[in-house]
This record gives structure tokens, C-alpha cells and sequence, in this order.
């Protein structure tokens, strides 16, 4: 009993003790039970517990979780090819001491002090190949991130370079976007000569904006491949530790992981942590000992890990991709290293960090000191310093002789068929629907099935829309969205609405999933239009708008043929969401050539709610329009939301379309239309 104690008492705080920082900043955490134990029996599972992996998993509620990694964690460490580690931690830096040398005085967020990033995202990839993946999607601030593409994504380094050389004048004049912002894709070959589909996407300086974007766009992709048991595409969320822990954002994210119609097979997220945000210390940004303990909310485990110890690192690695793949959970790494130089490469941080600096000048590159534990021979590191090297000033001739700015990415397959840019008439697609099929559609979607007994309220709705269907009561609005997202299933359009309280509906107008009133069961009469329709999801979303606006948007983007809607609950609660608006939805196509095709929908009237729950904030929309980038609608009638679904689905111009949905005009019968005006 006592040796279970010691054991257990280890497994579950021996990671307040573990060795994580080269430079002291985590001394070991004062905690009673650990400071009782004293011997032998308690040596043996400090070495195992509070060594240069901190693992913070026994807040799980799932026992067997919890056993899984502690048999793992207490297994000899596995053998490892510390050669490739070497290789790939020296390609690392000398990536970056290369662009250091080069481009003196440039803006740059080097990985130096971290360049153990790339042999811990190989050690996930290589895991995950091995285990059936074959897209893999990532997501990550500024620091490390041309490093990244040039090692993970594949990005060649004369097109890294030309961006140091500023051939592309568009730069300069209001559109693109800087190098650090940029996304990148390519095909990753892991060290056993599997490849995988890599994708790094493009986000602004909203460092955790692109969160929720990139797990939405996992999505999309898991529903494009079928993916229903999440093998096949995996998500890489990298963070800074500041914008890890201050960012609201983030929290948001993170309560996608277990939510139907959001969830994706669980996140690996890598904090990329510092230990300093700019030029704030820790204590400045964060309530906690670590910037990870927001990850808490999740039942999942959190590995710290010393990003001077690679082997570890390339353990924890493994072991993080391994549990996703069992248990279908996000992994948090705490990968804690240092910054060489400031936030970016022309601050000082001796300014405000005088004595860590005078430190961090002293301190070898890792691929030394890793060599050196390795027993790698001299002429050996030489040998791989300089083909990494021959590599970069080939790209830098390259790069050099370049008069036209080269692409960083290429667009997916599935947007040939979309384009963007300005509008223009041959773009328009009749959006007519013959009376007949109409009829038709009003009888699937209004009558109930055999045995459904629908809410006496919701019935009186139904039996209204049977009328409508016939042509004896005009149409109104949430028939006419009905009528909408039946035509464009049964077209082969797939439907994803998401808001919340979107299935019935803010105003109870809606009612696209309804419930049994005598045993609860759900029903969704849109699912029942023709057995060679396409898919429609209606899902209500968690309380949150930039998050959830974050994921559509995602979702859209690689999903072009499918109609993605987002709805407010009340158009004004849009406000939380103007990061995303502003950054992705009004910019992204300008800075990053990305296309999307969101409607936000967004109830609103001054209907005596008050100045601000009465108003979806017209205005700010028309402010963030120029040169044809979004489109803002303001329909008084059901026929005229009607068709600007339906166009908004035909059409192959993919832009995102802002709907200020009615309240009161929802029944009224001004704001009805016949059956005619949708067919003809």
C-alpha cells in the first residue's frame, strides 16, 4: 500500500518538480505530499516523474486514460535514430543563423531558442503516416514559422528568400500580406518514406484567431475524405505561450473538442513557450504556473517537456500523437525553451531582461551540445551543416534572380470550379425552381412521418406550411429557407447551418430539427427530400461568436461547394466576433487570395430591445467593403431570401454574404410571397 502511494503520489504532482527550463525560471513547485517522500522507493519515481518531461494527466476522470500513459511514461524510453534528430535540429538553426547573417536588420521571429519544434513535429507526423494519416493541417503565430515551412510544409527557400528581397510590389501598396502571416502547403516525406499532405494555414497577428479557423477546416476535411474515425486528417494547433493563456479566444477553441458537428478526433497543440510574451514576464501574463492550465477545461493530458532535452521532446512527441490516435482527445505539449533574441530580430531584451540575456549570449546552439551528448563525430556535423547550407544559398541565388513574386501555396482540387475577384454579370445562375418540384419539397418537408407526434404549437406551424406548399397561404420567411435548403440538397449541394439555437430557430421560426412530444426523438424533415440528396447539418453552437464564426469560416474554406451559414441569436451578439470579420471574412482574400463563401445571418430590428439588441451594425459591414469583397443583403421579403440562398449556392463566385434577417417581418404578410415569385 505505501509503494502505491508512493507511486501515485508522484503520478499525480511530479510534474511541479520536473526539470523544464535550462535557465531556472520553473524552480521546483513547494508541494507537502512530495516533499514527505524521501528513499529509494521515492528516487526511482522522481526519475521517472520529475525528470525533463512534467506530465500532468491524473486530473483525468477516466482511469483507464490515466493507466495507459502512466504504463508508457514508466517504460524504458524507446530507442531512438538520434543522428536524424541531430540532422534536423542543425538544419534548424542553421536555417535561421542563415537568414540572421543575410538579412541583418530584417524583421524576423526566429526559432532559435526553440529549433526543437521540427524534430517534435517530424516525431508526430512520422507517427501519425504510420497510423493512416494522409492530410495533416497546421496552424501557428509568427516565431518559427518560415522554419516551419521551410522543414515540414516543404516551401523552397528561394521563395522564403524573395521575401526578404521584396520583388513583389504589391507589398508595398495595400495588399498581400507580410511573410510571417502567410500559409504554405506541400508534401511532407516522414524518416520511413511515407508522404502526407501538409498544410500550414495563413492567419494575421490575432494569434489565436486562427484556432477555431483551423479546426473548422479540419473538419471540412474529415467530411470530404469520410473520415468518421479521425485517422486520416489530423490538426496541429501551435501556440505562444502569452497568447495561449490571455487570449479568450483560445478557451473558446478548445470547447469545440467534444461538441457533435464540431468535433474532429482531438487537437495536438505544441505551446511554443518562452517563457516570455514581447517583452512581459510571466508572472505579468499569466495567474498560473504554467500558460498550459487553460487546457484544463478539456479532460486531456498535458505534457511539459525541456526543449533542451530532444529526446524527450521527440518522446513526448510520440507519445501525444499515439493517445489522440487511441483516444480520439487533444494533447496539450508544453514545449519550453527560450528566445535568443527579442520578440523580433532588430529588439534589444536586455533592455528589460538584462540578466537572462547575458545568459542566453553564453549558451550554445542545441545541435552542439546535442552532438556532443550523442557523440556525433566532428566531421560529421560539418558534413550536414554544410549541405544545409548549400541548400539555402542555392535558394538565395534563386531567390536573388526572381522577378516575379513565387507562389507559397496552391489551392486545393476542389476550387477550380470557384473563382473570386470583382463581380461581373455572367456570374449570375437562375435561381427558379419549377411550381411542381416546389410542391413537392413542401410535402416532404411539412407533412410528419407515421408514429411522430409533433408539438401541438410546432403542429399549427406544419399545418400552415402544407398551405403554403399549395399555393393556399402565402410563403413566409422560414418556409421560404425550408423551400431554399431543400432545392439545393436535392441538387447536390451539401447544407451546414450552425448558430445559436439555430435547429429551432431564435424566434421559434424555423423548426429544422424538431422533437417528439411524447418521447423526445428527433426528426429533420430536411433529411428527407430524395434518397440521393445531399447532406444538410443543422447544429446549435456552444455561447461564443468569434470561435464559432472562426470554425464556419474554416469550415467554408475548404468546403466551397457546400452552403455554410452561421446565424447570430440576435444580430448585434456579431460584435464578438469582428476579429474574424475584419482579419478572415472582409480580408483574407486580399492579403492570402483565399476564397470563402460564409453567410452570416444576422436577426435584427428596432423593435424596442433596447439601442444595442435592436441592431446587427449595418454600418460596420459597408465600412469593411471595398473592390467586391463581401456581400451585405438586406431582404424585406421571403421570396427575395429565398433566391439569394439558392444563388448563393449555384453560383461559382465564392464570397462571403452578410444577411440582416428579420425579426417581426418573420410571419408578416407583407414581407410573405406567393409560390409563383420562387418559381418564376
Amino acid at each position: 500500500m505505501a509503494r502505491d502511494y508512493v507511486a501515485d503520489t508522484f503520478r499525480r504532482w511530479g510534474y511541479l518538480k520536473a526539470d523544464l527550463d535550462a535557465f531556472g525560471r520553473l524552480p521546483e513547485f513547494p508541494h507537502s505530499e512530495l516533499d514527505a517522500l524521501e528513499g529509494e522507493e521515492a528516487e526511482k519515481w522522481k526519475k521517472i516523474y520529475c525528470s525533463k518531461i512534467g506530465a500532468e494527466f491524473m486530473h483525468m476522470p477516466y482511469p483507464e486514460r490515466c493507466n495507459w500513459l502512466a504504463e508508457r511514461l514508466e517504460q524504458e524510453a524507446p530507442q531512438l535514430n538520434k543522428r536524424h534528430i541531430l540532422k534536423r535540429i542543425l538544419e534548424s538553426e542553421t536555417f535561421e543563423k542563415f537568414l540572421h547573417t543575410r538579412y541583418v536588420g530584417s524583421k524576423r521571429f526566429s526559432l532559435d531558442g526553440l529549433a526543437v519544434l521540427i524534430p517534435l513535429l517530424d516525431s508526430v507526423l512520422d507517427q501519425a503516416a504510420k497510423q493512416g494519416a494522409e492530410v495533416v493541417m497546421l496552424a501557428m503565430a509568427h516565431r518559427g514559422r518560415l522554419n516551419v515551412m521551410h522543414h515540414i510544409t516543404n516551401t523552397l527557400a528561394e521563395t522564403i528568400i524573395a521575401g526578404f528581397e521584396d520583388i513583389d510590389p504589391k507589398s508595398a501598396l495595400g495588399s498581400d500580406d507580410v511573410k510571417y502571416h502567410k500559409g504554405s502547403n506541400g508534401i511532407y516525406t516522414t524518416e520511413s518514406g511515407q508522404e502526407l499532405y501538409v498544410e500550414l494555414a495563413s492567419n494575421p497577428s490575432h494569434l489565436e484567431a486562427i484556432s477555431p479557423v483551423l479546426m473548422g477546416r479540419v473538419r471540412a476535411r474529415k467530411e470530404r475524405l469520410m473520415d468518421t474515425d479521425s485517422k486520416k486528417v489530423l490538426g496541429i494547433l501551435m501556440h505562444g505561450d502569452a497568447a495561449f493563456a490571455g487570449q479568450g479566444i483560445a478557451a473558446e477553441a478548445l470547447n469545440f473538442a467534444n461538441l457533435k458537428g464540431f468535433e474532429i478526433g482531438g487537437t495536438i497543440h505544441v505551446i511554443i513557450n518562452n517563457l516570455i510574451g514581447f517583452t512581459t514576464e510571466p508572472e505579468a501574463f499569466q495567474s498560473t504556473r504554467f500558460s498550459s492550465d487553460i487546457a484544463k477545461r478539456l479532460d486531456c493530458p498535458i505534457f511539459h517537456v525541456n526543449g533542451e532535452s530532444p529526446d524527450d521532446v521527440v518522446r513526448v512527441g510520440r507519445l501525444a500523437q499515439d493517445y489522440r490516435n487511441s483516444f480520439s482527445s487533444d494533447v496539450v505539449i508544453d514545449l519550453i525553451g527560450y528566445r535568443r533574441y527579442g520578440h523580433q530580430e532588430q529588439d534589444d531584451p536586455t533592455i528589460t531582461s538584462p540578466v537572462l540575456y547575458k545568459d542566453i549570449k553564453d549558451r550554445p546552439l542545441l545541435f552542439e551540445t546535442y552532438a556532443e551528448e550523442v557523440g556525433i563525430a566532428e566531421e560529421d556535423i560539418l558534413q550536414l551543416e554544410q549541405g544545409a547550407i548549400a541548400i539555402l544559398e542555392d535558394g538565395l541565388k534563386k531567390g536573388r534572380e526572381m522577378t516575379v513574386a513565387p507562389t507559397w501555396t496552391q489551392p486545393a482540387d476542389y476550387w477550380k470550379s470557384y473563382s473570386g475577384g470583382f463581380y461581373e454579370d455572367s456570374l449570375e445562375v437562375p435561381t427558379t425552381v419549377a411550381r411542381e418540384k416546389l410542391e413537392q419539397y413542401a410535402e416532404k418537408i411539412a407533412v410528419m412521418p407515421a408514429g411522430f407526434t409533433i408539438h401541438p404549437k410546432v403542429g399549427r406551424v406544419f399545418e400552415q406550411r402544407q398551405k403554403m406548399g399549395k399555393g393556399e397561404h402565402p410563403i413566409d420567411w422560414g418556409m421560404a429557407e425550408a423551400l431554399a435548403f431543400a432545392s439545393i440538397v436535392d441538387e447536390g449541394m451539401p447544407v451546414r447551418l450552425v448558430g445559436q439555437d439555430a435547429r429551432r430557430g431564435t424566434f421559434s421560426h424555423r423548426h429544422a430539427v424538431l422533437h417528439d412530444y411524447e418521447n423526445g426523438k428527433e426528426y429533420m424533415p430536411l433529411r428527407s427530400i430524395s434518397p440521393t440528396q445531399a447532406k444538410i447539418d443543422v447544429f446549435d453552437s456552444m455561447l461564443s461568436e468569434a470561435a464559432a464564426v472562426g470554425f464556419e469560416y474554416g469550415f467554408s474554406r475548404d468546403y466551397p461547394e457546400s452552403l455554410v451559414l452561421w446565424e447570430a441569436q440576435f444580430g448585434d451578439f456579431v460584435n464578438g466576433a469582428q476579429i474574424i470579420i475584419d482579419q478572415f471574412l472582409c480580408a483574407g482574400e486580399d492579403k492570402w487570395g483565399l476564397l470563402s463563401g460564409l453567410v452570416m445571418l444576422l436577426p435584427h430590428g428596432y423593435e424596442g430591445s433596447g439601442p444595442e439588441h435592436s441592431s446587427a451594425r449595418l454600418e460596420r459591414f459597408l465600412q469593411g467593403a471595398a473592390e467586391d469583397n463581401i456581400q451585405i443583403c438586406n431582404p424585406s421579403t421571403a421570396g427575395q431570401y429565398y433566391h439569394l440562398l439558392r444563388r448563393q449556392a449555384l453560383r461559382t463566385w465564392r464570397k462571403p454574404l452578410i444577411v440582416m434577417t428579420p425579426k417581426s417581418m418573420l410571419r408578416a404578410t407583407a414581407a410573405s410571397s406567393s409560390l409563383d415569385y420562387l418559381a418564376k
